[in-house]
């Protein structure tokens, strides 16, 4: 592809800071948080029980608290995943990441899987929140992720996304392509690989516009030193790996 310049804060804009490991402390989330400011990231994805600590560490800025939603699995009730939504608006959150579930998709119970996204969109849009319908592509083939594409077009939510980045693969390229392909005015999120520069610019480059990571501050210190260089360009180069 022809090189196009990249500015640093393009690339922030992108970031998903992912906060979401099991064992991350109240000192992790702050440092997290403070990170997330210093950058410009986009937002700060949290675990649900997390976020009231972190919109008091987002209070004042422009980074978004965003949290998630039957996760990692997606195998809660379609009511229990409606409260989670509710509870965690009301505490804040302007942004949800929501697992469909992958279980009733991979039975062909697709009327399940739209009910259950719709239901969750319809209370995140009540708040004014953002939905993201993450598919856990790992377990899907090309024809399912279509699938799924079409599922949360009809069932109104705003983003789709490749992964937890807790399954055995996350974001692929080739996934992303797809996505991006089908998406039908959905935006896309990869999630799950994204673990430096270079992977993050050949996410770009797929016309993919959030990325969820927590290796935020090696993508970024990398993307200054090329920028002070001269030599930030966005590139399709790049290679994904697992988890967050």
């Amino acid at each position: 592809m022809d090189k196009r310049v990249i500015t640093v804060q393009e690339i922030a804009d992108t970031l998903d800071h992912s906060l979401l490991r099991p064992d991350i402390t109240v000192k992790e989330l702050i440092a997290g948080c403070e990170l997330a400011k210093k950058y410009n990231c986009v937002s700060v994805c949290v675990r649900p029980s997390d976020l009231p600590i972190v919109i008091r560490e987002l209070s004042g800025t422009k980074v978004l608290p965003t949290t998630v939603i039957g996760f990692p699995h997606g195998t809660a009730t379609t009511e229990s995943k409606v409260f989670e939504t509710k509870d965690a608006v009301e505490k804040g959150a302007v942004e949800v990441d929501m697992v469909l579930n992958v279980g009733r998709l991979l039975s062909g119970e697709y009327e399940y899987v739209l009910n259950d996204i719709a239901a969750v969109a319809a209370e995140a849009h009540k708040g004014n929140a953002i939905l993201k319908v993450i598919f856990e592509n790992y377990y899907l083939t090309d024809e399912l992720i279509v699938k799924c594409c079409e599922l949360s077009k009809k069932a109104g939510a705003d983003f789709i996304k490749t992964s937890t980045g807790y399954a055995g693969g996350g974001a692929t390229i080739p996934d992303l392509k797809l996505m991006v392909k089908h998406a039908d005015g959905m935006k896309v999120k990869a999630a799950g690989g994204v673990k430096d520069l270079d992977a993050a610019l050949a996410v770009i480059a797929t016309g993919t516009v959030r990325i969820g990571t927590r290796s935020s501050e090696d993508i970024l210190l990398e993307a200054v030193k090329r920028e002070q260089a001269g030599t930030l360009f966005l590139s399709d180069e790049g290679e994904l790996g697992s988890g967050y």
